[in-house]
């Protein structure tokens, strides 16, 4: 049973009346997954800028953050521990409508910044 295997024929056949050209999410390009460490940091990097600039929610962000499984082998383990701290504090952050004490955006972004730094300076030294 070949349902879905041929959407661009299906859609106009199915829903006429709803036939749009498809075309690919600009976002989904940009988020594409890389398999060397010095890649994925680069991923990484974009998509922070992306969510200082308000293109990215942190839950994008995060999420993105976590798939990056080449870059987070490829550091010490502590690495890995302190990004997924961030991240998931940063997720914790969206919950608030103001900046708090414990759970300030810039200052997550900051942090976030500077791994970063300590991530592009550890891929180096290796």
């Amino acid at each position: 049973m070949r349902v879905f295997s041929d959407v661009e024929g299906v859609h106009p056949a199915i829903l006429p009346h709803l036939a749009l050209p498809l075309r690919t999410c600009p976002t989904r390009t940009s988020l594409a997954m890389t398999t060397t460490a010095p890649a994925q940091l680069a991923t990484l990097t974009e998509a922070l800028q992306a969510f200082e600039r308000g293109d990215h929610s942190a839950a994008t962000l995060s999420t993105l953050a976590r798939q990056q499984t080449a870059l987070l082998a490829a550091l010490p383990p502590r690495y890995g521990e302190v990004l997924l701290n961030l991240l998931d504090r940063l997720e914790s952050s969206a919950l608030f409508s103001e900046e708090s004490c414990s759970f300030s955006q810039k200052d997550l972004v900051a942090n976030l910044q500077m791994w970063v730094e300590k991530a592009r300076s550890a891929l180096a030294a290796a």
